[in-house]
């Protein structure tokens, strides 16, 4: 399948190091063991004159749409790497999730860990003796049995969300793998802003994206 779209279309940022995408749902960012299309084949779109294309500066999952941050060349790449690596990049999720959580805000610390020894398996399940996990979460809208979510994830494993609000009795609405919805479900799970501090003496750079119309149509339904 291919995905017909105009990644300048899709250009939420840009300046000298960084670029901000859009990035549309069911699209992965690297190359798999099955092949198929990809973000990467797209990014030759986006040099705007340098001699090499961008390249992603972390990771989103394939069914995840919203906000994924570009480094324009090398150093900035490395530079990107070493923020998010720390922790100094604010992501911001949004999700709607069915039932939720009964207060208003929290946070969940499961720890992580892959469910099988096959490294070529990326699933995880929430495991005590696995690597520290920590999302906090406030709820911006419920209806019809169902909870918008804020998810801000402090660590940046592998599948964090989806595990955490799985493990927690809400699993995430369209979640195949976590959730036991139907395969080929539209996942509920939207990258909505990075606050990157990328230069010492400005402000951080904050950049928000849209939600896509299947999104956009459930948090209608939870009161927004």
């Amino acid at each position: 399948m291919t995905l017909a779209f105009d990644i300048g279309a899709r250009l939420l940022y840009r300046d000298a190091l960084l670029l901000v995408i859009d990035k549309p749902p069911g699209l992965p960012v690297h190359p798999g063991p099955r092949g198929g299309e990809t973000l990467t084949d797209h990014l030759d779109g986006l040099r705007f004159g340098l001699p090499r294309r961008p390249e992603a500066a972390h990771r989103l999952d394939r069914d995840t749409s919203g906000c994924l941050a570009l480094g324009r060349h090398a150093k900035a790449l490395a530079r990107l790497g070493k923020l998010f690596a720390g922790s100094a990049v604010d992501k911001t999720y949004w999700a709607v999730v069915d039932g939720g959580p009964a207060g208003e805000v929290g946070r969940i610390d499961f720890p992580l860990a892959r469910r099988s020894d096959d490294p070529r398996s990326w699933w995880m399940k929430a495991d005590p003796a696995g690597d520290p996990a920590l999302t906090h979460w406030r709820v911006l809208g419920r209806g019809g049995g169902r909870t918008w979510l804020e998810l801000k994830p402090v660590t940046g494993r592998t599948h964090q969300l989806r595990v955490h609000c799985a493990a927690s009795g809400w699993p995430i609405l369209g979640d195949a793998v976590y959730g036991g919805a139907p395969r080929g479900s539209a996942l509920h799970l939207h990258a909505q802003s990075l606050t990157i501090p990328l230069y010492p003496k400005r402000a951080p750079i904050t950049v928000t994206a849209p939600p896509p119309p299947h999104i956009a149509q459930a948090v209608a339904g939870t009161g927004f």
